[in-house]
């Protein structure tokens, strides 16, 4: 008999649960942070922006030196700024890596976005499926026959999960997302609105001048921390896996053909001219291996990046 650990919400509970803003002091910023800040420390942040958009209750960041004239009339109460940035204010927070240091700071405070909270009504969820505690699962979502869901993810609405299929702890689904059948989703993924992961990867043999389909009978298998951008698509493998490695970010409309592997730590991006020669060094150390198309991908990023040197 099948065990099943429910949410504590009740089915037919739904709310969704909204971060207050937070209000927080710059001395736990610079506590947060590990930075280095000769200024009042009781002065109260309420909100982060831009450094050409900052008011006197925000914190901002400088990476881009493009950017340093604004360190003398941006409004902000605090600025993450580089080591070694040259000058002095009482307003700057040294850090070793100033984006990093204001990832930091949204994610422990500021991350106000609504998510959903237990299981709606409006949900089609097989019975053979397992839910672990503390899952929201979103209106007009459905999950079919032995899929396993572990503690702490989040479904949002219209999702279609097929059989066979696992996600990990502390994942999140967006709406309309299509995941197909016995595909693999680590922990702590994030895939956004509109990816499809595991449709039939582009396979015909061609006999007596018709092109006849090659049944895709593998998998797609995501490792933990693995973030997929709106509208990517992932084709499942012919025969084995299709594979996205541990710690990958994919950008929105990328396209990873069957039998694929993407090693660990990767960045992919939709290509743009300009961004060419930074993606052929990011994946330098990357796997891409198995099929044509992820072959051909790849290389026409490092020709894009030869091209670029010599423009």
């Amino acid at each position: 008999m099948t065990r099943f650990l429910w949410p504590r919400v009740p089915v037919g509970h739904v709310r969704v649960q909204c971060a207050a803003m937070s209000e927080v002091t710059i001395g736990e910023i610079v506590e947060l942070v590990g930075g280095d800040y000769r200024g009042a420390r009781d002065t109260r942040i309420s909100g982060v922006a831009p450094i050409a958009d900052a008011a006197e209750h925000h914190v901002t960041f400088l990476s881009n030196p493009r950017y340093a004239p604004l360190l003398q009339s941006t409004r902000a109460a605090a600025i993450l700024v580089a080591s070694d940035l040259a000058g002095h204010s009482d307003r700057w927070i040294r850090v070793k890596n100033p984006y990093y240091a204001m990832a930091q700071v949204v994610s422990r405070w500021f991350d106000d976005r609504p998510m959903p909270r237990g299981i709606s009504p409006l949900a089609s969820i097989d019975p053979s499926a397992r839910l672990g505690s503390d899952v929201a699962v979103g209106p007009f979502t459905t999950i079919a026959a032995n899929v396993v869901i572990e503690n702490d993810v989040m479904v949002f609405q219209n999702v279609s999960i097929e059989a066979g299929s696992t996600i990990g702890a502390g994942s999140i689904v967006y709406p309309l997302v299509s995941i197909y059948e016995r595909t693999r989703i680590g922990r702590r993924c994030i895939i956004h609105s509109g990816a499809v992961i595991g449709s039939d990867g582009y396979g015909f043999a061609t006999e007596g001048g018709r092109h006849h389909k090659i049944p895709q009978i593998g998998i797609v298998r995501i490792e933990d921390d693995v973030e997929i951008g709106a509208g990517t698509t992932i084709d499942r493998a012919a025969l084995g896996e299709t594979v996205i490695g541990e710690g990958t970010k994919i950008d929105n409309l990328v396209q990873i053909g069957h039998n694929v592997r993407v090693g660990k730590h990767c960045l992919l991006t939709m290509f743009r001219r300009k961004r060419a020669c930074r993606a052929s060094r990011r994946f330098r150390g990357a796997t891409f291996r198995g099929a044509r198309s992820g072959r051909v991908a790849f290389r026409s990023w490092r020709s894009a990046s030869k091209t670029s040197r010599t423009s």
